[in-house]
C-alpha cells in the first residue's frame, strides 16, 4: 500500500514537471523562431529594395548620357543655323544678293533657343552625375524635370519656327505672293534644313529624359 501510495505520488510529480519543462521549452522554441524571423523579414525586404535601388542608378546613367546627347544635338543645330549665310550674283553681275540666318527673326530665335537649351543641358550634367552617386536625391529629381519640361518647350518652339519659313524657303506660297528662295540659295536651305534635324532630335531627347526622370521618381 505503501509503495503504491509512492508510485503514485512520484507519477503526479513528474507530470507536473514534465509539463512545466514542455511549457518552457515551447516558450524558448517561440523566442527562438522569432530572433530568426526578425532578420529573415529584414533580409527580404533589404533584398526587395536591392532591384529598385538598381533600377534607379540605371536610369541615372542612361538620364546622364541622354543629356549629352541633347545637349550635342542642340549645340550643333545652333552653329550649324548660326552660321549659315551665302552670297549669290544676281544678273547684271554686278548686284550681289546676301542671305543669312540674322535676316529672319524666326532663325534668330531657333539659335537663342538651341543656345540656351544646351547651355542648360551642360549646367545640368553635375546634377545629373549626382544622381549616379545618390540614388536617394528626389528633391533634385523634380527640379531637374520642371526646367527639362520648359527646355523642351522652348526648344520645340524654336525648331517649329524655323520649320515653318525653311518650307516656305522651298515651297513659297503662291496665295501670299511669297516664291521660294531656295533655287537661288541652295547652300543656304540645305544647312537651316540640316539645322532643324538636330533641335528636333534635341528635343525627343529632352522627352526620354524626363521619362527616365519619372520613372526614377516613381521609384523612390
Amino acid at each position: 500500500m505503501c509503495i503504491s501510495f509512492t508510485l503514485l505520488y512520484l507519477a503526479t510529480s513528474f507530470s507536473q514537471n514534465y509539463s512545466k519543462f514542455w511549457r518552457f521549452s515551447k516558450k524558448e522554441t517561440q523566442i527562438t523562431k522569432g530572433m530568426k524571423t526578425g532578420p529573415l523579414e529584414s533580409g527580404e525586404s533589404s533584398s526587395d529594395a536591392t532591384p529598385a535601388k538598381l533600377m534607379i542608378s540605371v536610369v541615372a546613367v542612361l538620364d546622364f548620357m541622354l543629356r549629352i546627347l541633347a545637349a550635342a544635338g542642340t549645340l550643333g543645330s545652333a552653329m550649324a543655323m548660326g552660321t549659315t549665310e551665302e552670297t549669290v550674283p544676281l544678273f547684271p553681275q554686278s548686284i550681289l544678293l546676301n542671305a543669312e540666318y540674322s535676316d529672319l527673326p524666326m532663325f534668330t530665335f531657333f539659335v537663342i533657343a538651341n543656345s540656351v537649351a544646351c547651355a542648360y543641358l551642360v549646367l545640368s550634367l553635375p546634377l545629373s552625375f549626382y544622381h549616379i552617386i545618390s540614388s536617394a536625391a528626389k528633391s533634385s529629381r523634380i527640379i531637374l524635370v520642371v526646367f527639362d519640361t520648359v527646355m523642351l518647350a522652348l526648344v520645340t518652339a524654336g525648331a517649329s519656327t524655323a520649320a515653318a519659313i525653311v518650307y516656305l524657303a522651298h515651297k513659297g506660297n503662291a496665295n501670299a505672293n511669297w516664291f521660294a528662295i531656295c533655287q537661288q540659295f541652295n547652300s543656304f536651305c540645305e544647312r537651316t534644313s540640316g539645322s532643324l534635324i538636330g533641335s528636333f532630335a534635341a528635343a525627343f531627347v529632352l522627352i526620354l529624359i524626363i521619362i527616365t526622370s519619372a520613372i526614377a521618381i516613381s521609384h523612390r
